[in-house]
Formats: structure tokens, sequence, C-alpha cells
């Protein structure tokens, strides 16, 4: 229960990161049974638009919620007692076993929808992390409340979609649809919801294909015949570090940061855990940060193994144009994946000068595909955990960019033979300031 209370009062200071007018009260079940203390606290219960009842079982509780609730016309409850019942915008929905027999039997209208909400939350609260538990926040407030900006591309398209597809993609679409893994990229995605970037990268990282790059580079990208986009985030407000080794952080030396370890080894860093449940749980990761054969250039190639869909164990690589931003220790990350754009802002939060690990936030956005995101990966050179000894750093690194330790997910680094590290043969042998004469660092 004490878990569920941090988790719920963290959604509640992110709330505010969307939206600095979304209030989100909090209260355990000792509050509810000995009740409201203030008048405002009173109100603030019985003028919700929302409640969200989590784990709660005692049954003097359970009968407060029950009395009490009457007048509230959405009442969400996850792992609580079965005589708490889910309630949308007035009408009583069923628990998750029965929505998907029904959703087949409603063609339309207001019922159909509120089946279709539940659904989606109900999918968003099963995967147990703190992004797919603020995106069903969002999803609630956006359908009973109040629009929310970032969601309104979960709102149906119009027929243009589909003339503007067939007015400048029918090669690709026919390419896609002549393709297997394409058609079942294409089943897939249909079977996610816009904004559902898990379930969409699962999607694309399973059944990638040059087929599937052209398709989204017309419908998408050059043509955006859906009609999406997005922002990067710009809350949380993350700061870079600003001292590194007794000197003011420079641009050339955060680049160095970023090579780090690959003048010794194969790779630059090894994620050890990271915040983004879409983009950094899959296993095996290595990163690759290389300055590139023309002037000023700096690169970033991510390798990574992930489990298909179907089952299959394969290797994937990205490669990323990188440069400086305004401030030292920022740079600006550009991508074309499967045929979007994708522009993301990291920033380097901490490393220690031995460069026994690092911590890198980033906040990025795929316009085309309508998705906005956030995250953080924990760095190593081996990828193991940093010393006990690194803790409290590491901590507060994590606190600087508003992530809390058990919202991170432990990368598997084990099995991770044959990565395919290799770089361009123009690339020049890496050399960086961090490892000249006299630095006491060994790989």
């Amino acid at each position: 229960m004490l878990m569920y209370y941090k988790v719920a009062s963290c959604q509640a200071e992110r709330l505010k990161w969307v939206n600095p007018d979304f209030d989100m009260f909090v209260v355990n079940e000792k509050f509810l049974l000995h009740g409201p203390t203030a008048d405002v606290e009173t109100k603030r219960i019985d003028q919700a638009d929302i409640w969200i009842i989590i784990g709660v079982r005692n049954v003097e509780a359970v009968g407060w919620i029950c009395n009490k609730s009457g007048n509230i016309q959405n009442v969400i409850c996850f792992d609580a007692s079965p005589e708490l019942r889910n309630k949308l915008n007035g009408i009583y929905v069923p628990d998750r076993n029965v929505l998907t027999g029904l959703l087949t039997s409603f063609s339309g209208g207001d019922l159909k929808e509120t089946l279709l909400t539940m659904s989606l939350v109900e999918e968003a609260w099963s995967r147990r992390n703190s992004d797919d538990i603020r995106f069903m926040l969002l999803v609630l407030i956006d359908r009973y409340v109040t629009p929310v900006e970032s969601l309104k591309n979960l709102r149906a398209q119009d027929l243009s979609t589909l003339k503007c597809m067939i007015k400048n993609c029918s090669s690709q679409i026919l390419a896609c649809l002549s393709n297997s893994n394409c058609r079942k990229a294409i089943i897939c995605l249909n079977n996610c919801a816009p904004t559902d970037q898990v379930c969409s990268y699962r999607c694309i990282a399973s059944y990638e294909c040059s087929e599937l790059e052209a398709f989204s580079l017309c419908v998408l990208q050059k043509h955006n015949c859906l009609g999406l986009s997005a922002e990067i985030p710009s809350q949380p407000d993350v700061k870079p570090m600003e001292v590194f080794r007794g000197v003011p952080i420079t641009h050339s030396i955060a680049e160095d940061i970023f090579v780090g370890w690959l003048e010794k080894l194969e790779w630059s860093w090894r994620v050890v855990a990271g915040q983004n449940p879409a983009y950094d749980q899959f296993p095996c990761q290595f990163q690759i940060f290389y300055r590139g054969a023309a002037r000023g250039s700096l690169w970033y190639v991510p390798v990574f193994r992930i489990k298909t869909l179907d089952g299959r164990l394969i290797w994937r690589k990205r490669r990323y144009r990188v440069r400086r931003g305004e401030t030292a220790g920022t740079f600006h990350f550009s991508v074309l994946d499967n045929g979007v754009v994708s522009q993301e802002y990291w920033r380097i939060v901490d490393v220690p000068d031995d460069l026994s690990w690092g911590l890198f936030f980033y906040s990025g956005a795929a316009a085309a595909a309508g998705q906005s995101y956030t995250g953080a990966v924990l760095v190593t050179p081996d990828g193991q955990w940093p010393p006990e000894s690194e803790e409290k750093r590491v901590l507060a690194a994590l606190d600087r960019c508003g992530i809390k330790s058990w919202e991170l997910y432990n990368v598997n680094n084990a099995y991770c033979e044959g990565p395919p590290l290799e770089l361009p043969k123009d690339v020049p042998r890496q050399r960086t300031s961090l490892w000249s004469e006299g630095t006491n660092i060994t790989a």
C-alpha cells in the first residue's frame, strides 16, 4: 500500500508538467477512515472529477468509498476490493475479463466509447510503469474532464487521411501489403493507440523492413496524412553538469564524455538501466559515440537486442546525428527511424571523474508519428551497476531528473555475444582528452 501511495504522489507531481492546472489529491486508507480534517480537503474529494482507487481492501475504507462515490461520475479501481466498481461518465463498466466480449457487441455510441476507454486504461495500468500510468491518467482527463493537448492524436481522423494516402503513397502502400513483415507491422500498429509508444515501438522493432520504412516515410513524414504533430517536452527542465575534473565543462569535454570508453573498448558505454518503457528496456544495449570524418561531426549509434513479438532474438541499431546544444553538456540528436524523423534534446546530468558511470537524460518527439517522450539512461563501461559507494551520487543525479530509482528498468546484459559494433570505414581512430598521458583510469 505504501508503494501505491508513493507512485500516486509521484504522478501528482508529474501531471503538473503537462498542465499546472491539473490537481491530483492523494490520500491513503488511514485518511479515509479518520475523515478529512479540513473543509478544503472535503471539497477536493467531493468535487473531484475522477476518483482513482488503488489497492483498497479494508472493509471500513471500502464502505466509506461506496457511500461517498455516488455523485462521482468517474471511478476507476485497481487491485481493490471486488465490491468497488468502475464507473465512467456515470456508467458502470464491467471488469477487464468481460470487456473484450462486449466491445465486439457494439458498433458505436457513448457506451462503445466508454468500453474502449476502459480497455485502454486497463491495458496501460497492466504494464506497471510510471509513463503508462501517467498516460492512463491523461486519457481519463482528456475524455471526461478537459482536452489534453498531448493526446490530440488519439482523436479520430476524417476521410482526408485515406485520400492523402491513396493520392501520394499508393506504390508504397502496395509494396508494404506485398511484404509479410510490413503487413504484420501495420496490423500490429493498428492495434495500438496512436500515442501508445510501448506498443508501437515493439511492433516497429519486431517487423522493421525497407518496405515499412518507405511506407512510413511517405504516409507520415513526407505527407503527414494522419495530421499528427508533437513537440519535445519542456518539462522536466533538467540541467547538465557544470564541472568535470575540477574545471568548467565545455562542449569539447562534453563530447569526450559521450565518446567515453571507445578509445579503450569497442563501445563508448553500456546501459545498465533506463527509465523509458518504450526505448530503454531492451537487453544488451551498447552506446557508440564517435567523431566523424567531417570536421566537427559527432554521431551516436545505439546497438541493442530485442525479442520480437514472434519470439526471435535479433540485433537492431540506429544512427543519430549529434549537434552541440546552446549550453555545454547539452546536445540535439536527430535520427530517421523506420521512415520517421525523431528529434531529441540530451543532457549529460552527471559523470564522475573516473568515468565509472554516467547518467544521460533526454526528451524528444517524433512529430510525424504524433509522439513525444522523455527518458534517462544509467551507463557504465561494463554494463554493471555502479559500486555502492556511488549510490548517493547516482540517486542525487536521478532526483535532478525528477526520476525515482524504482522507476528504472534493469537492462538484461547477459547473453550479449556478437553485437554488430562495426563503425564506418572512414571513421578516424577515436582519441579524447580523457585518456591523455597520466590519467589514472583502467578499462
